[in-house]
């Protein structure tokens, strides 16, 4: 009998595609592309990709603490604040996608898929689990009030390991003014955005590329696989044109002198059939700003442009509906692949039907980390079944106690029930010594496997016994996800991923 590999051996050359693809058990689960919902990669005919944290992974660590510095210096120079703080030391492990900031109390806290919130911390203290029900399980949390801002992308992360260090310092440190928890978070907000306006921040990565920016060589693979079988690319980015080109240019062009490769483009330009930079994305999905052609300094040919784009054409600002019209592609022929909830995976679903893919540089932390204590795991979910069989027993007796106390309460009867309410009495104390000592080993293993993936926040995707907040958007808005784009090579371009089938808790 002739196997599949020997007929794909002997295919024409056009079948490389398909050789090349590996058997989706085969993929390490780091590198795999997780379903949320159905995608097919056949029906698909345009696909864009974001440049920041998606095409381009950043040293999450390096390029995090020269913000942090970087915002502190301006807090200093542009809001008074004392060169004290210039001293603070950045922990990259106090913040992760999915917390919430409250801006009045100096809190932040990461809530469940319900808003409820598990985990909460004052500047660098631990808020205790009573407290944190006194602040925010008493009234509906509504996360989209002004009092609460999200830290939904890793863009944010500076923001909230800055706040938190600036809550502890000043509240351990008497001044004779210092700005209020609120106040404060403003500032950090405007000099962060203001160190990035002036090129603070990228001026030092442009210049030291290789020490932030991530330089996958899979990437140019990736990308000639997928314009190989017929689908046009476009990159959709809020970057800038010099900016982007540097770094664009740094991950795709390749030259034996740079290490690598001859390319087969003659510029990393040659990859997309589309470029728009300085898209102003949420706004770009919301809004209706002219798309303006660029020169190659980066100037403007016109105030506007109108007609099909033009390959090899930088554009600028743009919306959705006149790129899908000038594009000729709309609806769920186009896959947009992006990191941003919000201004990448939301906003477009919500402003079209563009299938989407979202790349989560976390998750290959998160999944190695789950199949390291996967032990742990089954252990936990052992004493989650014991916990409820436990509860279960204890009420039965419970409730047997209370039939045999109304038996003997009840002038009419002789009934001897004295044993048995002793029985049941020593039944009840058991069960509840047995229950306090798997609800403590419950909690122990529980903060061991928290800690094993971040030892102030525990997972990103979870929360206690429920799914995050940031989980449940990335299950409601991307279609797949994944940790890097170049993942996208092991996998045919015409795959077919099929979500999992949902189901009620009755149906489980």
């Amino acid at each position: 009998m002739t196997t599949a590999s020997e007929v794909i051996a002997g295919a024409p050359k056009n079948l490389d595609l398909v050789a090349s693809a590996m058997r989706p058990l085969d993929i390490p689960r780091a590198s795999r592309i997780f379903v949320n919902r159905n995608l097919r990669l056949d029906k698909i005919e345009m696909v864009g990709f974001d440049m920041d944290y998606t095409l381009a992974l950043y040293n999450q660590p390096r390029i995090e603490e020269l913000s942090m510095r970087a915002t502190l210096h301006k807090l200093v120079t542009a809001k008074g604040y004392p060169e004290a703080i210039l001293g603070l030391t950045y922990d990259p492990m106090l913040a992760v996608r999915g917390l919430v900031v409250d801006r009045i109390n100096g809190n932040i806290f990461k809530p469940d898929r319900y808003g409820f919130p598990g985990r909460a911390r004052h500047g660098l203290a631990n808020i205790d689990r009573e407290r944190a029900g006194e602040l925010y399980q008493r009234e509906r949390t509504r996360l989209s009030n002004r009092r609460y801002a999200w830290i939904d992308s890793l863009f944010a992360l500076p923001e909230a390991v800055l706040y938190a260090c600036l809550v502890d310092y000043f509240d351990h440190h008497e001044l004779p003014s210092k700005p209020d928890y609120g106040t404060m978070w403003e500032h950090i907000r405007e000099c962060i955005d203001l160190a990035h306006r002036d090129g603070s921040i990228k001026t030092i990565v442009g210049d030291d590329l290789a020490g932030f920016v991530e330089r996958d060589d899979a990437l140019a693979e990736t990308l000639h696989k997928f314009r190989s079988s017929g689908k046009r690319l476009f990159l959709l980015t809020n970057s800038a044109w010099d900016y982007t080109s540097r770094v664009m240019s740094y991950l795709l062009d390749r030259t034996p002198a740079r290490g690598g490769e001859p390319s087969p483009y003659p510029s990393w330009r040659h990859y997309f059939d589309v470029i728009v930079v300085s898209a102003g994305k949420p706004e770009f999905f919301t809004e209706e700003h002219p798309f303006v052609a660029l020169d190659a300094s980066g100037e403007p040919l016109a105030k506007t442009s109108t007609g099909p784009f033009q390959r090899g054409r930088i554009y600028q600002g743009g919306n959705i509906k006149d790129f899908q019209e000038r594009a000729r592609a709309s609806g769920d022929r186009v896959l947009f692949v992006g990191d941003h909830i919000y201004g990448d995976m939301l906003r477009s679903r919500k402003s079209s039907n563009w299938r989407t893919a979202m790349v989560l540089q976390e998750l290959e932390h998160e999944v190695t980390t789950h199949d390291r204590i996967r032990p742990d795991l089954s252990r936990l979910d052992r004493l989650d079944a014991e916990l409820i069989h436990l509860d279960g027993e204890l009420n039965e007796r419970q409730v047997a106690l209370r039939s045999l106390q109304k038996i003997e309460d009840h002038p009419s009867t002789d009934e001897p029930v004295s044993a048995a309410k002793r029985t049941i009495k020593e039944a009840i104390e058991k069960l509840r010594r047995d229950l306090r000592s798997a609800a403590a080993q419950h909690r122990s293993l529980e903060s061991t496997i928290d800690d094993a993936f971040n030892p102030y926040w525990g997972p990103i995707f979870r929360e206690g016994y429920e799914v995050s907040k940031f989980g449940e958007q990335v299950e409601a808005y991307a279609c797949v996800y994944t940790s890097r784009v170049s993942n996208f090579r092991f996998y045919s371009p015409m795959q077919y991923f099929r979500g999992p089938r949902d189901r009620m808790p009755h149906e489980r």
